[in-house]
């Protein structure tokens, strides 16, 4: 083991003497930022040896930055989900658990066919270059599209979520700005976007790093802090949950699509691995373990708060229990430490298109001033519709929806065409027409939801 650490700080050490490297990487939630885990900075072609780096990566059963961002990526959705899926349950009724469970067997399924996809050709890296190399340029500006589209809806509804729990931690507050007609929430929610906002001015994503493990850390927080609240008196586990709500199937379905939304990242882990003929396996434990969470949260948040659950399940915990105010906290302080990292691969595609004449402080300038005011755009929509749970719904049946189910099944049939049964093709088709009808039926759903909320609101 310290031999390897010696051969990785050593590798590292060469790759920091070429400061000024980049990879022509393609980036985007879920693509490569940089063929070297070690090389960060985009400017010129990398140098180092990577063969050699290869082979540590392999020994340590390491990833590279962009897998590392997408599973901080995953984190945040978890996160979320965590937040909310104990709601769920409660409104789609308990039988509503069985819709969990099977788009979980068949997101495992689509994860599965990626990994086919990427065995077919060894030089495909990313999802993106998956939908490239089925339908050329086309697939790869739509999954872009679709990648894009859930980063900057996702960072809505975490920045909703920031403003919805920041009204329970400083509940009874009172501030007042002359210059604005703003409320104390508004102003408050403003001011903690305003203390992330330099973060999306860092270009050295190395200095960003140690957010990574946020995501990871607050969401076994909430969990913890959800799960004990019994234990200190706060609830009894004595609600009934109904049998079904059916008019609520087709918003909830996005939900948990959305929270099955690993696929972006799939095709780098599959190319992480030492050993790429057992990633079906790992899908199928890694999803296996993610059903039975989301539905034990479920039930729990259905017998702990009843139909008075809210659609963040850290809002229906007792106030004054001292594991509420951790889980509120855990809440408040995740979605400040995503913003940087999930405007990383766009970031970086900004930079790369820019003239090259441009200096570095040019395309530094640049770079932060649009994802400064792409920001303050999600932060202006968060607090204009802020509803999380009709946002998050949204994400899922209008993008989700695509990137987990309708896609992977197209890539398959195209790339892999004159090679597939005729009822593995069925299946597809089948998986891809359920998609799309879910997709539709939920979008629909979610935004009459929204809208009816947002016409309430401006009426009141």
């Amino acid at each position: 083991m310290l031999k390897s650490l010696r051969k990785s700080l050593s590798l590292q050490q060469k790759c920091l003497q070429h400061k000024n490297q980049v990879d022509n990487a393609e980036s985007v939630h879920g693509a490569n930022l940089a063929n070297c885990i070690f090389c960060v900075e985009e400017t010129k072609q990398c140098k180092c040896d990577h063969n050699n780096i290869e082979d540590t990566k392999s020994a340590e059963g390491g990833t590279n930055l962009d897998a590392e961002h997408d599973s901080e990526a995953n984190c945040s959705f978890t996160h979320a989900v965590i937040n909310m899926v104990g709601m769920l349950i409660e409104q789609g009724g308990w039988t509503s658990a069985f819709l969990l469970i099977g788009l979980g067997v068949i997101c495992a399924y689509s994860s599965h066919l990626l990994g086919k996809c990427l065995e077919k050709n060894t030089k495909l890296r990313s999802y993106v270059d998956i939908g490239g190399h089925a339908f050329g340029a086309k697939g790869r500006i739509m999954a872009t599209t679709f990648i894009y589209m859930e980063i900057f809806m996702a960072l809505v509804s975490y920045t909703i979520s920031l403003h919805d729990n920041l009204n329970s931690i400083f509940s009874g507050m009172h501030l007042k700005l002359q210059l604005a007609k703003l409320s104390t929430l508004q102003l408050l929610t403003i001011g903690a976007v305003l203390i992330a906002l330099p973060s999306l001015w860092l270009r050295d994503l190395s200095s960003i790093s140690f957010l990574l493990t946020g995501g990871i850390l607050m969401s076994l927080v909430i969990f913890v802090s959800i799960a004990s609240t019994p234990i200190f008196g706060g609830v009894q586990i004595n609600h009934k949950i109904p049998l079904l709500h059916l008019h609520s199937i087709p918003s909830i379905s996005g939900l948990y699509i959305f929270s099955y939304g690993g696929h972006i990242v799939f095709p780098n882990l599959y190319k992480a691995m030492k050993d790429p003929s057992k990633f079906t396996k790992v899908s199928i434990v890694s999803f296996t373990l993610v059903t039975l969470l989301y539905t034990t949260l479920g039930f729990m948040g259905g017998k702990m708060f009843g139909p008075d659950v809210n659609s963040q399940v850290t809002l229906s915990m007792p106030p004054k229990l001292f594991v509420t105010k951790i889980a509120l906290w855990a809440t408040v302080v995740t979605p400040m430490t995503k913003y940087a990292l999930e405007f990383a691969p766009f970031a970086i595609q900004l930079e790369k298109r820019l003239p090259k004449f441009n200096s570095g402080r040019t395309k530094m300038i640049i770079r932060s001033s649009v994802g400064s005011f792409l920001l303050l755009v999600i932060l202006a929509l968060a607090l204009s519709v802020p509803y999380f749970e009709h946002v998050l719904c949204l994400t899922g049946s209008l993008v989700s929806v695509a990137i987990c189910l309708i896609f992977p099944c197209a890539f398959y049939i195209k790339i892999c065409w004159g090679q597939i049964s005729k009822p593995l093709f069925v299946l597809n088709l089948s998986i891809i027409t359920c998609g799309f009808l879910l997709g539709v039926m939920g979008t629909i759903s979610s935004s009459n939801l929204l809208v009816k909320h947002f016409l309430q609101a401006q009426s009141a």
